[in-house]
């Protein structure tokens, strides 16, 4: 088997395929969080518990800037991220599917001589 055949085999495994989607999904997910985080929680909440401990007129207090375009932004690469790796799932699955039914035909065995024309003989008698 040549080198090539057998890096694709590996490649179109279920659980290769499996793995890398996870790993990418992983790391759009992961984004998403740390955005919520850095750009959402920490400015409404941990940004003004700071300045609280240091500030001595609580009016003075203000808000940390919430970044909500910078998270909308991490949602809406994760759900194209997403769609493109649905999409590509989508070929290989027909792809498996073509293959697999190509498989499945079992060849047709060649018929002798004697059972061609007993086919022939029949099909004259059926007329």
């Amino acid at each position: 088997m040549s080198f090539i055949k057998e890096f694709k085999e590996f490649a179109l495994k279920g659980n290769v395929i499996d793995l890398a989607i996870a790993v990418i999904i992983g790391a759009a997910f992961g984004a998403i969080v740390s955005s919520l985080i850095d750009d959402v929680i920490t400015p409404l909440l941990l940004t003004p518990a700071l300045k609280a401990a240091h500030v001595e007129d609580l009016n003075k207090l203000t808000w940390g800037t919430v970044k909500y375009g910078n998270f909308l932004s991490n949602v809406i690469k994760f759900i194209v991220i997403a769609f493109v790796l649905f999409l590509i799932i989508q070929v290989i699955n027909r792809m498996k599917r073509k293959k697999d039914a190509k498989v499945d035909v079992p060849p047709v065995p060649e018929l002798t001589l004697t059972e061609k024309l007993l086919t022939e003989i029949s099909h004259k008698l059926d007329k």
